[in-house]
Formats: structure tokens, C-alpha cells, sequence
């Protein structure tokens, strides 16, 4: 193999160097989705927001024969910037800190349910087949559909295991989100009286919007399915009903995400 024009051997190794890279960048995300399977973030915020190897080793499940594979794995973490390593600790051992980043995955809040949720089999093994997806003519199903024969929403419906991961995510990502959003930008929901959140799922970003404004009259549009599973004790109203069908009279509609799956 040769490069043309005036390339060098500099730039020829450079360039396997990004491919290797580019190639290998999925580890960082399986590095997260590890993280978060072993609860490393809640493991070092038990012990204040830093932990040594050992502290991290007994608050998590793992076979006694793995603890240098356990270092390992927390070197790649801390080259992600998922944790960091406090200099001049004065411990034995390196004191592993949590970042920014890494306290959004404490606990079941913040971005640990949606990323437990991106980072999942089910969403991850489409992308392992979308050469195949090309090679079917349009109109065609997502490449989703074209793995596991459903869209996503089909299968959540029909399995109780996936539709609570998938409500998990949505109802924490909103909450999160929402509250960010109230704040930064709440006056664009002054002067409505009602609002409809469409495919607002469990209500979590409706839930956010009425208790900051009381006086919107909110609800959420949803599938059957969805609405049957939805929260008691709040102000929010919910309609069971397809999107595509038709949504109830309102001041104005909500859309947070589209994820077409």
C-alpha cells in the first residue's frame, strides 16, 4: 500500500494511528456502560468522591481474581476524564475522584438511566448491522426494526424487563433536563394555560413544567400501554392515544425528544 503525492512515512503512520483509534473508540463507551453496570461512581461517592482500588473492591460485585483487570479498566476510565486521580494524596495507593462527568452517573438519577439504556444491547447491536440494512431498497424499517424485527416502542410493549429500562431513562433524562430548562428559559411557558406533552411517556417533563407553573394546565398524550403505568399524585392529566391520530385541544404542544427507533 502507498500514499500519493508528497506523503511521508510520518504521515502514513499517523494516519493508522487515527484508523486504530477511530476503531477502537467503542471501548471508552463499553467502558462507561461497565462503570455503570459495577456502580463505580456510587462505590467512590460512598467513600466521600474519592476511593482508593481497595475502598472501590469492597463496595462492588466482583471475583477477587479480577482486581488488576478492575485497574486496568479504571485506567481507561480516568484517560476518558470519566474519573480523575487526586495528585499528592499522600494514600498508598493512586485516589481515584470523581469529575463532573462521573457524578452524573451516581445513583439512579442524573444520566445513569439514560446512558444504562443507550449503552444496552438492544440499542447497541443495530449499529453492528446497518451494512446489511443497506443493501435493502427503500421505503425500509429503521435499521432497529431491521435487527430485531419490531420498533423499539413494539418491543417495550411486550416486554416488561425493556419498557421499565426505557421508561427509567426517559422519566430521569427529563427531570434532569427539564429542570435545567425551567430555569434557563422558563419564560416561553409564561402566558399558556394549557400545554400537551406529546409521547410524554411516564409525565416526568410535564411533572417539571407544572410544578414550576402551576397555572398550565398540562397533560401527556401517550400509548395505552404507557398511560396505564403512569404516576398518581400529581397535576398532570394523562390521555391514552396515538400521536398520528390525533392530540387534544391545547394552548401548545410539548415535544422533548424524538427517538425514532
Amino acid at each position: 500500500m502507498a500514499l500519493t503525492g508528497q506523503s511521508t512515512d510520518k504521515a502514513l503512520l499517523d494516519a493508522v494511528h487515527e484508523l486504530w483509534r477511530t476503531s477502537f473508540s467503542y471501548i471508552k463507551s463499553m467502558a462507561i456502560k461497565s462503570a455503570l453496570d459495577l456502580r463505580l461512581a456510587d462505590a467512590i461517592h460512598h467513600h466521600g468522591g474519592a476511593a482508593t482500588l481497595s475502598q472501590i473492591v469492597a463496595r462492588v460485585t466482583q471475583h477477587p481474581s479480577k482486581i488488576q483487570c478492575l485497574r486496568r479498566l479504571m485506567r481507561v476510565l480516568t484517560l476518558s476524564s470519566v474519573f480523575t486521580i487526586q495528585p499528592d494524596s499522600g494514600a498508598s495507593e493512586p485516589l481515584y475522584a470523581l469529575t463532573p462527568l462521573s457524578r452524573l452517573l451516581v445513583g439512579l438519577h442524573n444520566s445513569a438511566s439514560i446512558m444504562a439504556f443507550v449503552l444496552n444491547p438492544v440499542l447497541v447491536t443495530p449499529f453492528l448491522r446497518i451494512s446489511a440494512w443497506f443493501q435493502h431498497a427503500l421505503p425500509d424499517p429503521s435499521f432497529f426494526k431491521h435487527t430485531h424485527g419490531k420498533a423499539l416502542w413494539e418491543m417495550a410493549r411486550h416486554d416488561a424487563t425493556l419498557d421499565v429500562l426505557v421508561n427509567s431513562a426517559m422519566v430521569s433524562d427529563s427531570r434532569f433536563i427539564m429542570d435545567i430548562a425551567v430555569r434557563e428559559a422558563g419564560d416561553v411557558f409564561r402566558g399558556l394555560s394549557s400545554l400537551v406533552d406529546i409521547g410524554g411517556g411516564l409525565g416526568a417533563a410535564a411533572q417539571v413544567i407544572s410544578e414550576a407553573f402551576p397555572h398550565v394546565e398540562c397533560s401527556v398524550l401517550d400509548l395505552e400501554h404507557v398511560v396505564s403505568n403512569t404516576p398518581t399524585g400529581t397535576n398532570v392529566k394523562y390521555v391514552a392515544g396515538d400521536m398520528f391520530q390525533s392530540v387534544p385541544p391545547t394552548n401548545a404542544a410539548f415535544r422533548k425528544i424524538w427517538l425514532n427507533v
